[in-house]
């Protein structure tokens, strides 16, 4: 193990240095145990020749195995058998992950990794969180960055279904980025999620960091789900580094007037991704054994379809809750001075309405006094 931790700390060995050296050596305690010459033939920064000669990163790994100890983390080291099988098949896994929480449980089940913009809409946020709950009812991990926007949204999704969720970080694992999700990471890992990173402890949000994470997580899952992304945005790199890990890629689409909508229509219209509108387009195309597992049959499916056309006004609520939940929909926001003038109803009887529709888990209030219906 040290001698992987070593050389994940090695000065100027990336994923690209990384891959080349174990292809050429076949294992890291190799690659330390190789003269001067061989390293200088591979045309390795003189820097990383240097470290690796002199062998300066092994007493720092030693401290990094019992500072990851004392967090209550583990390291899986690449040819440890406990490293995730489906990264490992990638073409540039990292050397080392970081894990903290029930990582054996998450990393071993059938997971999906959901990823899109950081200033999402309204409706992106409700359909990751949506897709995010159904998914993870039914046994699916569900991957994300822990990022603003849309990955929040289906880590919580998952949350809110007790499912699990692995956060893959672009910091070390003794950080969280943004610190405004410390909360949300402490949720995921109260919650019997995890969170994972490739960098050392100590390591602090540079922007470079989170390309690399990508790879990570669309590593760890059989698929990729992007539910709103801007043009050049780093869900769609993501998406990108999925197609040539042979995964499969799915997409949420979005209003066609939305810079946030073009990365899913894209995909969708020029990729090939899969257009999802529920979970059960995401469980299909999941490998059979696992489908079948998710995917109750045909006649199962259309009375679940059913009773959840009932359920989306449930028969008890009164005219006044009626009225108010028939003019709020998933993706528009209305203020409640639009509410009160539309349903003809006083204020006192509104702010009842909504009271008890926010309780029922069938409204939610946004900032500035704003409702939605929820999925």
């Amino acid at each position: 193990m040290r001698d992987w931790i070593a050389l994940n700390m090695t000065p100027g060995v990336g994923p690209r240095i990384a891959a080349r050296l174990l292809e050429h050596f076949g294992a890291a305690s190799a690659v330390f145990d190789a003269p001067r010459s061989e390293l200088e033939r591979l045309r390795l920064p003189e820097e990383t020749v240097a470290s690796i000669v002199a062998r300066d990163q092994h007493q720092r790994a030693e401290l990094e195995i019992e500072r990851v100890r004392s967090l209550g983390g583990d390291i899986l080291v690449l040819d440890d058998g406990a490293y995730p099988a489906l990264l490992r098949e990638i073409h540039d896994p990292p050397l080392v992950l970081y894990v903290r929480g029930a990582w054996r449980e998450c990393l071993d089940g059938p997971s999906i990794a959901m990823v899109g913009s950081r200033r999402c809409s309204t409706y992106g946020q409700n359909a990751a969180t949506m897709l995010a709950r159904d998914l993870a009812a039914r046994g699916v991990v569900i991957v994300s960055g822990l990022a603003r926007g849309i990955d929040a949204a289906s880590h919580r999704g998952a949350l809110e279904a007790d499912g699990r969720t692995v956060a893959v970080l672009g910091t070390g694992i003794d950080d969280v980025y943004p610190r405004e999700h410390r909360k949300l990471a402490d949720e995921i890992l109260n919650k019997g999620g995890c969170i994972v990173s490739e960098f050392p402890l100590g390591t602090p949000p540079i922007g470079q960091n989170f390309p690399y994470r990508n790879r990570i997580i669309s590593g760890l899952s059989l698929g990729v789900l992007v539910v709103e992304a801007a043009e050049n945005s780093g869900s769609l790199i993501t998406a990108r580094l999925a197609l040539e890990q042979g995964r499969e890629v799915f997409a949420v689409p979005g209003n066609i007037t939305s810079r946030n909508s073009f990365g899913a229509n894209y995909l969708i219209k020029s990729a090939g991704a899969k257009l999802v509108q529920s979970w059960q387009d995401v469980a299909s195309e999941l490998p059979p054994e696992i489908a079948s597992r998710l995917l109750p049959p045909a006649e199962g499916r259309k009375k679940r379809r059913h009773d959840a056309q009932l359920a989306l006004t449930p028969n008890d609520l009164d005219e006044a809750e009626r009225a108010v939940l028939a003019l709020l929909s998933p993706d528009a926001p209305v203020h409640i001075d639009a509410l009160a003038q539309s349903s003809a109803l006083d204020f006192s009887a509104l702010n009842a309405a909504l009271l008890n529709l926010e309780l029922r888990d069938l409204v939610r209030q946004l900032p500035g006094k704003c409702f939605v219906r929820k999925l």
